[in-house]
């Protein structure tokens, strides 16, 4: 059984910076991909960031020049840091893999969502 476990999490005023951690635990082979997600309320779920093993990411266009995704492949953990955080970023973001456990091929995971609110 493979968890996600997400933190960092929390309230920050517009143009503050957040760094928000997930860390992968369990019957691991091997990650392909980890990434991070939001979902704002009446809104559909969006891809924030991505990360393959060789470290090639992509970020969503709203986001880009303000976030960073990178990861820690001995840790099996990915970090996205947001800097110049905006209102609409608020959201509960969730971390998902395309994790390896056993046969070829990766199985998707999801952590269970951090929230993140920026008001002043």
């Amino acid at each position: 059984q493979v968890q996600l476990v997400e933190s960092g999490g929390g309230l920050v005023q517009p143009g503050g910076s957040l760094r928000l951690s997930c860390a992968a635990s369990g019957i691991i082979l091997s990650i392909y991909t980890m990434g991070w997600y939001r979902q704002a309320p009446g809104k559909q779920r969006e891809l924030v960031a991505i990360i393959t093993s060789d470290g090639t990411a992509n970020y969503a266009d709203s986001v880009k020049g303000r976030f960073t995704i990178s990861g820690d492949n001995k840790k099996n953990t990915v970090y996205l840091q947001m800097k110049n955080l905006k209102p609409e970023d608020t959201a509960v973001y969730y971390c998902n893999a395309d994790i390896r456990v056993g046969a070829p091929g990766g199985d998707n995971y999801w952590g269970q969502g951090t929230q993140v609110t920026v008001a002043s």
